[in-house]
């Protein structure tokens, strides 16, 4: 199948681990992409990312070498939302899940006048972010996971505004991406964050009761149910400061089970966030 050039422009502001990961696929898709992000070192990551993440791509036969060239040739990187051209097709805000910091970044994406507006949050209030946007029947959230070059699922979340029309645009793009998408209306932790966090804070909890090492926790869960990682070095992966904000989010919305562990408050407070620090519940620095 060739490689298709798209005319739509799509922008994503955040150069973090969902950033990058978001950036990559509409790109691979044949989107022109522009990135939004202040920290110059952040912007060099970025690029290394997209390079090594091309390579295993190609090596693997995921993606040809007309979209490994528009993948590392066409991204576009400006340092903040304000100086993204204005009427693009799609924005999508994936800053730290910190519900000012969203509604500031919101604020900055809405005055640029695009099209439609995403924000990737996977546990905030779409009707509470939406008080940043102007039409508000042009914002929903798109939740990408991570590592989103992988994991096939984009849950798409309707607010109490936000239009069919908007719906149907979000879930062409996610389609465009090779995602399956679902739908899914703005209560506390939609879908897929009450079911993952469950999970997760319970792995948590039985690894600080002491009933089985952190390997053997995770082991279980890949082998006895077949999940591809375990909710341990997946905690690792998505980033335990993630975590952390999340449960602190569902707990006040939803109550005392989602209450975070000592362990993981215990882990974050020491700066121990996971695969991207190097250690979290398991050692990354010799991956």
């Amino acid at each position: 199948m060739s490689f298709v050039i798209r005319n739509q422009s799509v922008a994503v502001v955040g150069g973090g681990t969902m950033g990058v990961g978001i950036v990559y696929v509409h790109a691979a898709a044949g989107y022109q992409v522009y990135l939004a992000e202040p920290d110059a070192s952040r912007v060099e990551a970025v690029r290394a990312t997209l390079r090594d993440v091309v390579a295993n791509g190609i090596k693997r036969g995921k993606i040809n070498d007309e979209q490994s060239q528009h993948i590392l040739n066409s991204v576009r990187f400006v340092p903040d939302a304000a100086d993204l051209p204005e009427a693009l097709d799609l924005v999508i805000e994936t800053v730290p899940e910190r519900q000012d910091l969203k509604l500031r970044v919101l604020k900055a994406i809405d005055q640029r006048r695009p099209q439609l507006i995403a924000t990737n949050t996977s546990a905030l209030s779409i009707d509470a972010l939406a008080a940043a946007v102007t039409n508000k029947a042009l914002f929903l959230g798109m939740h990408f996971f991570n590592p989103v070059w992988s994991l096939p699922m984009v849950e798409l979340i309707r607010g109490k505004a936000t239009s069919d029309w908007a719906m149907q645009q979000a879930r062409d793009y996610a389609t465009a991406c090779g995602k399956v998408s679902i739908s899914v209306h703005d209560v506390p932790g939609f879908a897929t964050s009450r079911l993952d966090l469950a999970a997760s804070l319970e792995a948590m909890r039985m690894l600080q009761d002491g009933v089985a090492t952190a390997e053997d926790i995770d082991r279980a869960m890949v082998v006895a149910y077949r999940h591809p990682i375990g909710p341990l070095r997946l905690s690792d992966v998505v980033g335990l400061d993630v975590r952390l904000d999340i449960a602190r989010n569902l707990q006040t919305a939803l109550g005392e089970r989602y209450a975070p562990p000592r362990i993981l408050e215990e882990l974050v407070a020491r700066g121990d966030l996971g695969q991207k620090t190097g250690k979290g519940f398991f050692d990354w620095s010799k991956n």
